[in-house]
């Protein structure tokens, strides 16, 4: 006990006699051996603190700190000198300074882990200084998409019950918003209610917008009633994001009326206000209504969004001289089409079968040297493909690589499909095996294709070899690869090959679902072996395989021309217990 006393007096001896040299300017002395030595971290940081006890001038804590970096031999700041440091200037309001050390130590030594942030923030009882600066770190690990460590530090905040920024709760919720983690979203503003923070206008403006990406009507408008409960008057940026809303739903009437009372609380529309609410009328080719409302603009200037969905709108209602008239318009007014407005046009004359006029529309694009993108190269291939001219669909792939673009899932897709469809069935399928290597994962659609294909060249062998080489090459034949060609076999009435991939996938240990064991069982159904299909349904019942919702809603649209056999079907598969309840009740209306 003597000797630790003992020790704590020379300790404190030694911290006072380095903090007096400091004040005093004699920085030479400090680098005498015997002090230096024991210049260690911890002692460096109780320097720091007693020198701004003493004089509470932060700018010689900081010359210290500095000095000490620079000068005492092998020696780096610990993460509490800095914290220290940091503290130090928060409490003297050198803000940026402190923001700008913190940032520098943000991305290392495990700062946003919580048993790390529970040993700093007990080092200083400021929970002022605290609140600024974990809010601040918020702030920096949402805006770099470290969504993680930002709630970590946030739940920190609240274990200690400390206040955060308003601004870094809007931050916070913005990087979660457009993260799409909307549930983690309300999950985190019921925190920070709970902590005492009231929102303003910008943080409901956040909360608005994940409303819009989750596309929840109720949501939105318990908030409006939150806001003017709280008398939060909303802003320009709220009704914007509300009409977008509105539009994306279907919901006109719903938009014009806050189109109306923006006006009347003397909100005037912008640009913006009017793109979303022509966007919603030419999504749904109500191209009088989005027309009218293009002429009744007012205090605002159409733009290039403007004019593209309108464009794009006109294309898609089939009225392409009307879209074409509008280009010209959009030039005379000095706005200049761009690759967007192109692709909406090419893509209608690409519709049409006019590909010598697309072709010209290319070249014209080149002239204004405006660069196609991948739409604009998907679009050509696509049409190509669709009219059996391989050669130039593959001409176009080139040229998209030529020019630093990526193919897509679209580039492989249209190709895979165009090649089935002129019986290629080699590159067909070394297509598909450049989307695989290209990170991308066929849908139903590529695979169906390919079995349709080879079906058409009476080559169904080839399908089977098909898994050996995935295996040669590396890839993974999982239980997607199975359930698409199994699929496609039953829907051809092939029956005898999807049985052959089921017993190969699960002589490869692979266990089937339940989209598989119904496709399965409705192909020997139709094919009058009830027998066989009773099987598959006690094997599938043996297994808890049940048929949900969306296998049941999409069977039925699969095979909507068998009405009489697939009802017969599904009433089997009722009595062995393998639909729900609520299926059933869909189906008795279906059938009602």
């Amino acid at each position: 006990m003597a000797a630790s006393l003992v020790a704590l007096n020379s300790d404190t001896k030694f911290i006072k006699t380095i903090s007096a040299i400091v004040l005093k300017g004699h920085w030479a002395k400090l680098l005498n051996p015997n002090i230096a030595s024991s210049l260690t971290s911890t002692a460096i940081h109780k320097v720091l603190l007693n020198l701004y006890k003493c004089c509470h001038i932060p700018s010689l804590s900081c010359a210290f700190f500095k000095w000490a970096e620079s000068a005492v031999p092998n020696y780096k700041h610990s993460l509490q000198s800095h914290w220290t440091m940091i503290h130090i200037l928060t409490k003297n309001k050198h803000f940026k300074s402190a923001q700008n050390m913190l940032e520098k130590i943000a991305l290392r030594d495990f700062l946003s882990t919580p048993s790390v942030l529970n040993a700093l923030v007990k080092i200083h009882d400021d929970p002022d200084g605290n609140s600024h600066v974990l809010s601040w770190l918020v702030i920096f690990y949402a805006n770099l998409k470290m969504t993680q460590d930002a709630l970590q530090v946030f739940d920190q905040m609240r274990v200690h019950n400390l206040m955060p920024h308003l601004h870094a709760c809007t931050v916070l919720l913005n990087s979660l918003a457009k993260d799409r983690l909307t549930d983690m979203v309300w999950k985190v503003y019921k925190r920070m209610v709970k902590l005492g923070v009231v929102a303003n206008i910008h943080l409901y403006n956040v909360l608005i917008h994940a409303c819009c990406k989750s596309s929840d009507v109720d949501k939105v408008e318990k908030l409006l009633c939150e806001m003017e409960f709280k008398d939060v008057r909303a802003d320009l940026f709220t009704y914007n994001t509300l009409i977008a809303l509105y539009c994306k739903k279907g919901m006109h009437y719903e938009a014009l009326a806050v189109q109306d009372r923006m006006e009347r609380e003397g909100i005037s529309p912008d640009i913006v206000t009017y793109n979303s609410l022509i966007h919603g009328f030419c999504r749904e080719g109500r191209m009088r209504e989005a027309r009218r409302l293009f002429r009744d603009i007012k205090g605002a200037t159409p733009n290039h969004v403007t004019y593209t969905t309108l464009i794009d709108g006109y294309c898609r209602a089939n009225d392409l001289e009307e879209a074409l008239r509008l280009r010209e318009v959009m030039a005379a007014e000095g706005l200049y089409p761009g690759v967007v407005t192109y692709n909406s046009i090419l893509r209608k004359l690409c519709e049409e079968g006019r590909i010598r006029d697309a072709n010209r529309l290319l070249n014209e694009m080149n002239e204004k040297k405006i660069a196609p993108d991948n739409v604009t190269c998907n679009t050509l291939i696509n049409a190509y493909c669709k009219i059996g001219d391989t050669a130039s669909a593959m001409k176009v792939k080139n040229r998209m690589l030529e020019a630093g673009l990526m193919l897509d899932q679209f580039t492989y897709k249209a190709l895979i499909h165009g090649f089935c469809k002129a019986k290629e069935m080699d590159i067909a399928k070394e297509l598909l095996f450049g989307m695989l290597d290209a990170g991308f994962s066929p849908s139903y659609c590529s695979y169906s294709w390919l079995v349709d294909g080879y079906c058409n060249k009476n080559n169904e062998e080839a399908l089977l070899k098909l898994l050996d080489e995935f295996v040669s090459r590396g890839l993974c034949v999982d239980v997607s690869v199975y359930r698409a060609l199994i699929r496609r076999f039953c829907k051809k009435e092939k029956v005898d090959y999807a049985q052959r991939l089921f017993n190969l996938m699960q002589g490869n240990g692979i266990s089937g679902d339940s989209v598989i064991y119904t496709s399965l069982a409705y192909a020997y159904w139709r094919a009058g072996e009830p027998k066989t299909c009773s099987d598959i349904l006690d094997d599938m019942y043996r297994r808890r395989l049940m048929i949900t919702l969306k296998i049941y809603r999409s069977f039925s649209a699969s095979y909507a021309k068998d009405n009489e056999i697939l009802d017969l079907f599904w009433s089997h598969v009722v009595d062995r217990g393998l639909m729900s309840k609520h299926i059933f009740k869909e189906m008795q209306l279906r059938n009602s």
